[in-house]
């Protein structure tokens, strides 16, 4: 594990707007989240990017990372919620609900949590489904966080869209990885041994976020 990823802490405001914002992220995983995305976009030079941008929680701190290193940071999300957050599942909240379609709208209340941060200009947002965005996408990428819907068929798309343009060096990060079933669902845990067993090495592990290095090859 290297200095500047046991160092580096976003600035107290960053730390506020991400503590305000709507998301689920604990705060230590947080920390850990905001010291790999600077770690990645310093040592690559790159942008850093997450799939599942919710209601922009975590998007504050790689913003604010991006801020830091010099590049800038993009969130993949349709906003339409995944699925544990539909209605009738234990994660929904009806005030995220567009009323005149019916359906889950996280953009706005993204929108304005980045703006209340103040880090707008910082972020690229990219609205619709994950594996057509990345199949569309062209250029390398210092951070992948995977963060998206938690089935296997999602999980699995996500990382197999988006890891082939992880630039060698770069860190790959999963949250909600739990070993144990009864802890929560298996997916993004069995995306986290796919890249173990692909080469990656294991950087840090905090709560259930685990950061990932490419193999420099």
């Amino acid at each position: 594990m290297s200095d500047l990823l046991l160092s580096a802490e976003p600035a107290p405001e960053v730390l506020a707007a991400f503590e305000e914002a709507t998301g689920f992220m604990p705060v230590d995983e947080g920390l850990a989240l905001y010291a790999a995305a600077v770690e990645a976009a310093r040592t690559t030079g790159l942008p850093v990017l997450e799939i599942g941008t919710y209601c922009g929680r975590s998007a504050i701190l790689l913003a604010a990372a991006a801020v830091e290193a010099g590049t800038v940071a993009l969130t993949v999300d349709h906003h339409r919620g995944s699925e544990e957050q539909q209605p009738g599942w234990e994660y929904h909240d009806p005030t995220l609900v567009d009323p005149e379609v019916g359906l889950m709208d996280t953009l706005p209340r993204f929108r304005r949590a980045l703006h209340a941060a103040g880090l707008e200009e910082h972020v690229v947002a990219l609205v619709g489904r994950s594996p057509r965005i990345a199949a569309l996408w062209g250029r390398p990428l210092g951070l992948v966080f995977i963060d998206g819907g938690h089935t296997d068929e999602h999980a699995t798309g996500d990382y197999e869209g988006w890891v082939p343009h992880l630039a060698p060096e770069g860190l790959l990060v999963v949250h909600d990885v739990f070993p144990d079933p009864a802890d929560g669902g298996q997916a993004p845990y069995r995306v986290y041994l796919r890249a173990l067993a692909e080469g990656f090495e294991e950087v840090s592990v905090t709560g259930s976020l685990r950061v990932l290095r490419r193999s420099a090859r």
